[in-house]
């Protein structure tokens, strides 16, 4: 079926850019939004990055504040792991395993990492689709795919449990610091 075969080439060639390629000037909020679209995958209408969610998910914690107005490399790196991520998670475990994710590394360690693990997750979803060409495959394909991500999510909802209650143990009289709060770029 070509929908298939087309859908498994994005799967194979579409992926963010790489932390070099990101803009390195300080983009103002109505730029940083019209960026973020070209980063990933979608289809449809899809839900559309607004300049409130950006402002969310920096009260959330899940990403640093920005410099002034503007917004840099590490932003667009995190908004580019919190937009994939929230697709299954939600905004505040997200954040969570971006930031013990990226527990003493720079911000671009821990997006070269993201890039990583997304692009051996699209592989193997892709290589799921070469099971089949034919219409009727179409739901027994549909049913793999769902079930493999309920599998996933359980998977990863328990060990983002392990990672709360972890956290929720900090030394008696230290502060722990976030990667978020030791610096944007």
């Amino acid at each position: 079926m070509e929908e298939i075969r087309e859908l498994k080439e994005r799967l194979e060639g579409e992926r963010p850019v790489a932390w070099e390629d990101l803009p390195d000037i300080g983009l103002y909020m109505d730029q940083l939004v019209s960026y973020m679209p070209r980063q990933l995958i979608h289809y449809g209408e899809g839900e559309t990055l607004t300049s409130a969610m950006v402002n969310n998910y920096i009260k959330d914690g899940a990403m640093p504040r920005a410099e002034g107005k503007r917004y840099s490399r590490t932003h667009l790196a995190y908004l580019t792991a919190l937009c994939a991520l929230k697709q299954v998670l939600s905004v505040k475990d997200a954040g969570l395993l971006l930031d013990a994710a990226g527990a003493g590394q720079e911000p671009q360690a821990l997006y070269a990492r993201f890039l990583e693990e997304l692009d051996r997750a699209l592989d193997v979803t892709a290589g799921t689709l070469d099971a089949s060409d034919r219409e009727e495959d179409l739901p027994g394909l549909a049913l793999a795919l769902a079930l493999r991500s309920y599998a996933d999510r359980l998977a990863c909802q328990r060990l983002l449990e392990l990672l709360r209650a972890r956290r929720a143990q900090p030394e008696k009289g230290k502060k722990s610091k976030t990667s978020r709060d030791r610096g944007t770029e």
